[in-house]
């Protein structure tokens, strides 16, 4: 047992330290290199079922919806032009729209066809992190991420409460937790923001200017563990209380560069990095050459992406046409939340091996592919830059 943990720990070790090097020599993004890598791992039994290393994954992606949150700037999406913020809402509907037709049309499994509108705003962090929250694209990607990650969230909820929950009552109860829990965060967030306007001073107190205890990092991991712990508490989907501690942070101290920074730094350094070698080390190698698992998991995968592209024309004459498809494109990767209905619809019955087998590989597909494409078409506009309006 000794042996075997010492060998995962060297195992991991490496891995964190050697995917950047890994990605750079493949020309890929380093999340899908850490992805495959893990499935190699695990492949080659280095990696297998550990208590520690599973918990630290979901404290990984965990933590990647807490700097999805972090990410947030609730200002700039209350003072959006209503334009934006109408056609981010049409684009959701067009969305789930299309998602739908094509599941009717392919006759794909109930569960997936719910799984195919799913939004995650995790990887448009990383996405964030490598081109700049200040490009066009990125800030509408989050406009739109933010209202459909909040809705996939509600969704994600409202499912697994209605196979796990034993009587419609029961429910009905877990759905009304949910909105009052919404309605609280917004009430305080109301009170909190009065108070900070008439004390700002409060700011200086929590988050000091001259700070050698790192009260800030304490502050934003506390409020990360207070919230997912309300939401175990309620037995709702904790990476919705992540990802609104990552809100609140950024809400209220949004002027703290240096916090943002550091809180990422870690993130992207040590814990989100093991949540993806963990995904890919939970798929079997073994699997792939099983009939209708790489097939029906690219069909799913080309499926969610054009069901965003074709909604994404709603978004052409905000920003244009490119950045309207790299929108689509940085939203057509919700991993987490697609591991999460497979793995709850696997753990009840209600799905198969080999459908479940797909919605694994469709969510490595899908990252693989909208990032490579994504890296293309902004290497392109480097080569390419617009030229300046007269």
């Amino acid at each position: 047992m000794i042996h075997t943990n010492i060998i995962l720990i060297l195992t991991l070790s490496l891995l964190i330290w050697g995917s950047p090097f890994v990605a750079k020599f493949l020309r890929l993004p380093i999340p899908p290199v850490e992805i495959i890598l893990g499935s190699i791992v695990a492949y080659l039994g280095l990696v297998g079922h550990n208590q520690y290393f599973n918990l630290i994954a979901e404290v990984g992606f965990l933590y990647l919806m807490f700097l999805a949150g972090m990410e947030v700037d609730l200002k700039q999406i209350t003072k959006s032009p209503k334009i934006v913020i109408q056609r981010s809402m049409l684009f959701l509907l067009f969305m789930v729209a299309f998602s739908i037709i094509f599941g009717f049309i392919f006759d794909l499994h109930a569960i997936v066809i719910i799984s195919m509108p799913l939004i995650s705003i995790g990887l448009l962090a990383s996405l964030s992190k490598v081109y700049g929250k200040e490009e066009p694209w990125i800030r509408l990607a989050f406009i739109a991420g933010v209202l459909g990650e909040i809705l996939s969230i509600a969704a994600l909820t409202i499912f697994d409460a209605a196979i796990t929950t034993g009587t419609p009552l029961e429910l009905i109860l877990k759905i009304g937790y949910l909105l009052l829990f919404i309605f609280v965060i917004y009430i305080l967030y109301r009170i909190l923001n009065l108070l900070f306007w008439w004390y700002p001073e409060l700011k200086s107190t929590l988050v000091p200017k001259l700070d050698t205890s790192a009260q800030d990092i304490r502050l934003s991991m506390a409020l990360f563990f207070i919230l997912i712990a309300i939401m175990l508490s309620l037995e709702l989907e904790v990476a919705l209380g992540a990802f609104i501690a990552g809100i609140a942070i950024s809400a209220f101290f949004h002027h703290e560069k240096e916090l943002e920074e550091k809180m990422s730094s870690l993130g992207f350094g040590f814990l989100v990095p093991l949540f993806f070698i963990h995904v890919g080390a939970s798929f079997d190698l073994d699997a792939l050459p099983l009939e209708g698992v790489v097939s029906g998991a690219l069909l799913i995968t080309v499926l969610m992406i054009v069901s965003r592209l074709f909604a994404a024309i709603v978004l052409k004459g905000i920003s244009g046409t490119k950045d309207a498809v790299l929108i689509a494109l940085s939203l057509s990767m919700p991993l987490t939340l697609l591991v999460a209905v497979a793995t709850i619809g696997y753990d009840t019955k209600l799905l198969d091996l080999l459908t479940y087998y797909q919605l694994i590989l469709a969510s490595i597909f899908e990252i693989l592919i909208s990032m490579t494409i994504i890296k293309v078409l902004q290497a392109n506009n480097r080569l390419n830059p617009k030229k300046p309006s007269s």
